[in-house]
């Protein structure tokens, strides 16, 4: 059985930093790319960023230098460290694991950015 939680989510102040975790089971982690989506309440899920099998990255511009996606292969864990965290950033954050066959999703973890 395949299985992505998610953690690390909470309420935060804006300016603050959050790093979230996705650890997997039931699945090679390695030889997947694994992303993290976001959705905020009433809007369509919108993409934040990827990490392929071999360690490559890319950002959606709405992030990019404030997100820093990793992975830990031995753990089978993919991270979000998000810094400076602005009220928009409020989501459940979410995490997918594909391979060109497979597409896996966690539940989601929320992130609140509010004072």
């Amino acid at each position: 059985q395949v299985q992505l939680v998610e953690s690390g989510g909470g309420l935060v102040q804006p300016g603050g930093s959050l790093k979230l975790s996705c650890t997997a089971s039931g699945i090679i982690f390695s030889r997947y790319s694994v992303l993290w989506y976001r959705q905020a309440s009433g809007k369509q899920r919108e993409w934040a960023a990827t990490i392929t099998s071999a360690g490559t990255t890319r950002y959606a511009d709405s992030v990019k230098g404030r997100f820093t996606i990793s992975r830990d292969n031995a753990k089978n864990t993919l991270y979000l460290q998000i810094n400076n965290l602005k009220p928009e950033d409020t989501a459940v954050y979410s995490c997918n694991a594909v391979d060109g066959v497979h597409n896996y999703w966690g539940q989601g973890t929320q992130v609140t950015v509010s004072s």
